[in-house]
């Protein structure tokens, strides 16, 4: 069948009459929506697919109507699941029964005995039945628009998004670039000093919208992307302006879902199988790996240098993906396929970079930013923040104490997550003495005495 790899004008006229009738932060990504296909050949499948996924669908429900066809597979009644139901009639492999409106769409279908032998047959090759996959040249042409259309972070932007936190200002000015880039990042320091927390807050200030598909189809296979964990569907619904006030979904091809841009958060459990397609061998199909589901997005690997495979192992897999901004992911058929690589990639860790990466694989990740340890005006702040927020009066003081006694005649570093672990701590007591919770001089040596350990 033939596949088109280019996209549309805008998917629906309705749209002009006002600039953002949904609320989205970038609303011109809605210039790049998938059209809906008007045709099995514009959806860029087999009709043998889309006839397997219907036939299941069929199967487990017992019985079904045109309508609820087409509405499970996300795509159109007329001139694609019309098709498709003509074809598994003429072969015998579904029935009408009666139905309560008018036309084909209404009517209900069962499968033939015939139909329900193919069906188990076809639950063999794959038990997947849902939203019919998007071809991967469709998929690949969208995320490749998509880059375009990602809104600028203003230095406002990235105040906003960073004014809960005490950052140093030399942080801020490289942060900056870094975001707007959309390529690769590397946060290392000393732990406890708000990498993460950092990550986190880089996310909230990407900002816009991404279009995830449900599924990708590569050489017949299926390869399930949307996930709930990591994506947040946005509703494309605005108020009817007919008659009869009913809402309106925006006209696109719904088997994409337009979500909030995604952010995919790993750790220790990252491993070189996980950055590669999942094949399930009871279920049949894949599941798209951590990098994909983040196109569009951020991927934030945590804690790197932390995982049960070699730090080299997993830096040698990404080398291409960072150089190139494409993958190459592999079936279990053999076949290997071009993907777009296109998200920020976060590494952060607690560990020296010297010891965990080569001078080759540094050059290719194109911001390298270090959070220290804050500076006594830093930590102030932070202690200042906290009390605030928890509801305590902040006494000058009492950190002044709290240096001179503890930090000090260790020699202790000072961590950006002190403040909030002593209050914490300072709050238990307080609780379990029954006393309203402040810095005094008490209840500060009972916290730090269970806090601080002599090394």
């Amino acid at each position: 069948m033939a596949v088109r790899p280019t996209l549309p004008e805008m998917a629906s006229s309705e749209v002009e009459m006002d600039e953002n009738p949904f609320n989205l932060e970038n609303p011109k990504i809605l210039d790049i929506a998938p059209p809906e296909p008007r045709s099995i050949e514009e959806a860029g499948l087999r009709l043998a697919m889309l006839a397997e996924i219907a036939m299941k669908f069929l199967y487990y429900r017992g019985m079904g109507t045109g309508v609820e066809i087409a509405s499970e597979m996300r795509l159109p009644w007329t001139g694609v699941v019309d098709k498709v139901i003509d074809f598994l009639t003429a072969e015998k492999l579904v029935d009408l029964r009666g139905g309560k409106g008018y036309g084909r769409a209404t009517v209900d279908f069962v499968l033939t005995e015939k139909g329900r032998e193919y069906a188990r047959d076809a639950l063999q090759r794959s038990t997947y039945v849902g939203p019919a996959p998007v071809p991967v040249e469709q998929y690949n042409a969208l995320i490749t628009s998509q880059t375009a259309e990602n809104p600028v972070v203003s230095k406002h932007d990235l105040q906003t998004a960073l004014s809960h936190l005490v950052v140093d200002t030399g942080i801020v000015e490289r942060l900056g670039p870094a975001v707007n880039s959309s390529r690769s990042l590397f946060l290392y320091g000393p732990p406890g000093n708000g990498k993460t927390s950092l990550a986190e807050a880089i996310y909230s200030m990407l900002g816009g919208e991404a279009f995830i598909p449900h599924c990708l189809e590569v050489d017949g296979q299926i390869i399930k992307v949307f996930d709930a964990l990591n994506h947040s569907p946005i509703a494309l619904e605005m108020p009817g302006r007919a008659r009869d006030g009913k809402s309106r979904t925006y006209e696109m091809d719904h088997r994409w879902q337009l979500c909030r841009r995604p952010s995919v958060i790993v750790g220790g459990e990252l491993t070189l199988e996980t950055l590669d397609l999942v094949y399930s061998d009871t279920a049949r199909f894949y599941e798209a790996p951590f990098q994909v589901k983040a196109n569009g997005g951020m991927l934030l690997i945590d804690d790197f240098g932390r995982q049960k495979v070699h730090p080299t192992d997993l830096l040698n897999r990404w080398i291409v993906p960072l150089e190139k901004r494409v993958d190459y992911l592999t079936l279990h058929t053999g076949k290997k396929f071009e993907i777009p690589f296109d998200q920020l990639i976060v590494f952060s860790t607690n560990l020296d970079p010297k010891e965990l990466v080569d001078e080759a694989f540094l050059r290719r990740i194109k911001y390298k930013i270090e959070v220290g340890n804050p500076t006594e005006q830093s930590y102030r702040e932070i202690f200042r923040r906290l009390c605030d927020a928890s509801g305590i009066p902040y006494v000058e003081q009492a950190v002044t104490y709290l240096l001179e006694k503890y930090y000090k005649p260790r020699k202790m570093s000072l961590r950006a997550c002190h403040p909030r672990d002593i209050i914490s701590l300072v709050k238990d007591a307080a609780r379990y003495r029954q006393l309203p919770p402040a810095l005094s001089k008490e209840l500060l040596d009972q916290a730090c005495q269970v806090f601080f350990v002599e090394l």
